[in-house]
């Protein structure tokens, strides 16, 4: 573990260092994230100018909830989207030999390629947002809520980037995942709604039989309400099974692939 950890630390140095010699790309890739994000918050504040509730959550409820989403896909976004996103094109091409030639475990070294500096500047603006709601509902976290908040940050983010893999890793049996790339993101977009928006069996299956509602949910809640047996051992095991399954796609793939040279 420590030998791995030493390679994505260079891994991170060296994309910061690349980053910082384009810093005017990296300033508007900045701007652009932060708007896309400024743009969430109005929306909340724009529906909260004609309803005091939705599906039972109040304004500040429902902007802690949006703002755990975004901070989560923030986090995805900046140590792992950019290298699983190459990763799908490199198996198109060919240049997926060069992952392979590394000595490590194939699927840390080409998820951990990049650090994509803008998503993690951009984090701790989710997380302001976070603790101005907290702010605005009074809330005064203890140390355990804290950490609960995020260990369940951590296995959102674990469940994204499982799916994540399975997605990138389709091109070992298709063409292009391009399309299937709009659902995955379409999937972040409705991660951003509370439970109780969804009803009977579309509850049933956004909440527990692809876990995208408990994602998000599951943290706000811990601030919300507190330590949720259910909601909480939910989530890690989603990530777990998840995860498995994410090795597996990707094993199996890479068990397919012919390289570059044939």
């Amino acid at each position: 573990m420590l030998h791995y950890l030493k390679i994505w630390r260079a891994c991170i140095r060296y994309s910061v260092t690349r980053q910082m010699m384009f810093r005017g790309d990296l300033l508007i890739w900045s701007l652009v994230e932060l708007l896309w994000m400024a743009v969430n918050v109005m929306i909340v504040a724009v529906i909260y100018q004609h309803t005091s509730t939705v599906a039972g959550w109040n304004e500040y409820e429902m902007l802690l909830l949006v703002s755990t989403s975004m901070l989560i896909q923030r986090l995805l976004m900046a140590f792992f989207w950019g290298s699983l996103y190459d990763m799908s094109r490199n198996i198109r091409t060919g240049a997926f030999d060069f992952v392979l030639a590394q000595p490590g475990n194939p699927l840390f070294m080409c998820s951990t390629r990049k650090l994509e500096s803008d998503g993690f500047l951009n984090s701790f603006v989710a997380l302001g947002i976070v603790i101005y709601s907290l702010h605005r509902l009074h809330l005064h976290p203890s140390l355990g809520q804290i950490g609960l908040y995020a260990a369940l940050i951590l296995g959102g983010l674990a469940i994204h980037y499982s799916v994540l893999v399975i997605v990138m890793s389709l091109p070992f049996w298709l063409t292009s995942a391009q399309g299937v790339e709009g659902c995955y993101f379409t999937m972040t977009d409705i991660s951003r709604l509370p439970r109780e928006a969804f009803r009977n069996t579309a509850q049933m299956l956004a909440t527990w039989a692809l876990p995208i509602v408990i994602i998000s949910n599951a943290p706000a809640r811990a601030f919300l309400h507190g330590f949720q047996p259910q909601w909480t051992i939910g989530l890690f095991a989603f990530a777990a099974v998840w995860f498995m399954v994410a090795v597996i796609v990707f094993n199996r793939g890479l068990r397919r692939y012919a390289s570059a040279s044939s």
